[in-house]
């Protein structure tokens, strides 16, 4: 009796064993195929390649990223896409900074970027694929990437946090109808545009503005600083562009009206190409004041503008908030709390400055005089 009872439980113990090694055998097969932390099967790794393929040649491009914190972590990933118009030095500054502090938070966060690589029409495509594929959080960078959002993500409930918009209200992202939208605004005050201008310039009589008509963002920025002009009864002109190839004629029309000094805004297009603008300025000996440091590493002399890596800061930090729990609703749109003051002694020494040093005092090189950057340092 005892034997056949010993001969049983021998039976039921080898009969376990051998499920749990077929359980598990099929649960890592299962794993080597599918999901972000496994290696994907040849051929599940082939369409996945076509599909990436095929969806970056039919609207902009796109990369993901996982931010997990470790093995920790349980439970799905929480999905934010970061959405862009284009690649230059501001907006790009933003997404990473996004990224970084998304990635540094130790939650369990999915991120896919997204970059319309300067075709605006493309932005509603991208934003209808990043809605059918499912997220759970969108972070739209600039204001018309804002705008689309929020027509794609009309009546959904998905948390839209946008990046460096400077007329939230203006551009409709307030409101009844944006209970489910909040962000960080890049909004400068008109009077520290001019204060910055005759700061280095107190004999300037005219002020030159030059602006892409199409970004309301821009628009907005330049019509406030107008109408401080108009109040102090200061002198200025303006141009507007319709795309980049009017830029040099813009500001070649600008110098020839007789400014001073130039200045341009948090615009998208002119900052992708100040290699144009500030070639032209410069053989006039006119200077360029911006909106951005970012822009001043790429060419222009002065700002007290934004900087974008304390926008980026503020903007992971609302959708931080939101991930535990906060609605969009019981966060109001941020402005930033301080503003950046940099000035490029290259760029100066281009246009031949001959500005007093009492005249730098408060404000931070961001590029020596031999060209040296201290950008993102």
């Amino acid at each position: 009796m005892k034997k056949n009872i010993s001969i049983l439980l021998t039976a039921l113990f080898l009969a376990a064993s051998l499920s749990a090694c077929s359980q598990t055998s099929a649960s890592e097969t299962a794993a080597s195929g599918t999901g972000n932390s496994g290696t994907e099967a040849p051929g599940a790794a082939a369409e996945n390649n076509a599909a990436a393929e095929n969806e970056e040649n039919t609207a902009g491009s796109s990369e993901t990223s996982a931010a997990a914190s470790g093995s920790a972590q349980t439970g799905e990933p929480y999905r934010v896409s970061i959405v862009q118009p284009m690649s230059h030095t501001s907006l790009d500054q933003i997404r990473d900074t996004i990224i970084a502090s998304l990635e540094a938070s130790g939650k369990n966060i999915e991120i896919t970027t997204e970059n319309a690589n300067n075709d605006t029409s493309a932005l509603a495509t991208i934003l209808n694929n990043v809605r059918s594929q499912g997220t759970d959080l969108v972070i739209p960078i600039a204001t018309s990437t804002a705008q689309s959002a929020k027509t794609v993500f009309d009546g959904d409930s998905t948390p839209i946090v946008f990046a460096a918009v400077s007329d939230p209200a203006a551009a409709g992202l307030t409101g009844d109808d944006c209970q489910n939208i909040t962000g960080v605004s890049n909004n400068i005050p008109a009077a520290e545009i001019v204060k910055l201008i005759f700061n280095f310039q107190p004999d300037c009589e005219t002020i030159g503005f030059l602006y892409t008509s199409s970004e309301t963002n821009s628009v907005s920025t330049i019509n406030a600083a107008k109408a401080y002009c108009d109040e102090a009864g200061i002198a200025y002109e303006e141009a507007a562009i319709a795309n980049l190839s009017e830029l040099q004629t813009a500001a070649e029309s600008l110098i020839a009206d007789g400014v001073d000094a130039l200045y341009t805004g948090n615009d998208n297009a002119i900052a992708s190409a100040m290699a144009t603008y500030t070639d032209t300025a410069y053989a006039a000996g006119i200077p360029i004041y911006c909106g951005a440091d970012s822009m001043v590493a790429d060419g222009g002399f002065a700002t007290v503008g934004v900087n974008y890596v304390q926008l980026g800061e503020q903007v992971a930090d609302m959708a931080l908030k939101i991930m535990d729990g906060a609605a969009p609703s019981e966060l109001p749109y941020e402005t930033l709390s301080n503003y950046a003051q940099y000035v490029n002694l290259q760029a100066a020494g281009r246009f031949g400055a001959d500005f007093p040093e009492s005249a730098y005092e408060g404000y931070e090189v961001l590029v020596e005089a031999d060209g040296t950057s201290h950008f993102n340092q």
